[in-house]
């Protein structure tokens, strides 16, 4: 199979027809074997404009979402950058090409150890694997420019805004189904602006519940 040929036409087909046009994220999307971050037997789906499984309940997100949400983030060579769930580490990989430094933060152990593994094939010195609570984020190595998050979430715990500098932005797919969205997050003088930016419907990462209201 034509990988390369594959990974081309996501771009032309999938990403630049979804309004996306900055060249660093294009130029990501064309570098990182996207084939290299699934299962043998996922391979022949891996440039497919949905989300692909991974394993343990997790999914890499569908191309073009993902990439308006790096286009939205606006990175920059010099960002320091978190991936909140990095699964096999394929969206890290793609971070590695847009900013100085990653750290892929990953809940599921043999997940974490699979994006070591693809990380390190990729070349990619700048991308440092952990593991740990996602909800909780990774303050050790913070606070971030950018923090990304890797799946669909009901709410943004107060944590990980703590884990942003100033002028940091996080961006997310918040919501469940076709009632969800990506929403911009920027961190502004101790709180936080929020913006909707558009519809999108990808599968949910683990550990995001929002708490349970009561009403009297």
């Amino acid at each position: 199979m034509d990988y390369a040929a594959l990974r081309l036409k996501m771009v032309d087909g999938q990403i630049r027809t979804t309004d996306v046009t900055s060249h660093p994220v294009l130029n990501a999307f064309l570098a990182v074997r996207r084939e290299d971050f699934v299962a043998d037997r996922r391979k022949a789906v891996a440039y497919i404009d949905n989300d692909v499984e991974i394993g343990a309940g997790r999914y890499l997100m569908a191309p073009s979402p993902l990439a308006k949400m790096l286009q939205l983030a606006e990175i920059r060579a010099t960002d320091h950058v978190l991936d909140l769930g990095a699964g096999t580490g394929y969206t890290s990989a793609l971070l590695g090409h847009l900013a100085a430094g990653v750290v892929a933060l990953e809940s599921d152990a043999d997940l974490a150890a699979a994006a070591r593994a693809n990380i390190e094939a990729a070349g990619l010195g700048n991308v440092t694997v952990v593991t740990g609570d996602l909800a909780a984020g990774h303050a050790a190595k913070g606070p971030y420019d950018v923090i990304v998050v890797g799946g669909a979430v009901e709410e943004i715990p107060e944590a990980l805004f703590g884990q942003l500098k100033e002028g940091g932005r996080l961006v997310a797919v918040i919501g469940r189904g076709l009632s969800s969205g990506v929403h911009i997050f920027v961190r502004e003088r101790g709180t936080q602006s929020d913006r909707f930016a558009f519809n999108a419907s990808v599968n949910m990462l683990p550990g995001f519940r929002k708490a349970v209201e009561f009403q009297f």
